[in-house]
């Protein structure tokens, strides 16, 4: 289940220090470079109840971490009414429209 609270939203409140906003459909490009960045989101972790993700998953990701995607060339498609409101204030409403799935 997707979200800091993992129940399925893409909202954030104390304790989320990544603010977990942007929901994102997984790609196999975002999640190779996700790992190349020391974020392996592809290997399920069942001592945390996480399955890991595939190519068309959900994800609510870290506002800073889809920044650094978006810079790096590598942004996964956005499920604009599925992201949080609060992402606007660390992204550009126009760079999350332009990926917007």
């Amino acid at each position: 289940m997707t979200g800091f609270f993992r129940d399925g939203c893409c909202r954030t409140g104390r304790g989320d220090v990544g603010v977990h906003v942007v929901c994102a459909r997984m790609t196999e490009g975002f999640l190779e470079w996700s790992k190349s960045r020391g974020n392996d989101l592809t290997t399920p972790r069942p001592e945390f109840e996480f399955p890991g993700l595939q190519p068309g998953d959900r994800w609510c990701l870290c506002a800073a971490r889809w920044k650094e995607a978006l810079d790096a060339g590598q942004a996964p498609p956005v499920v604009l009414e599925s992201t949080h409101e609060s992402a606007v204030e660390f992204l550009d409403l126009d760079d999350l429209r332009a990926h917007a799935h």
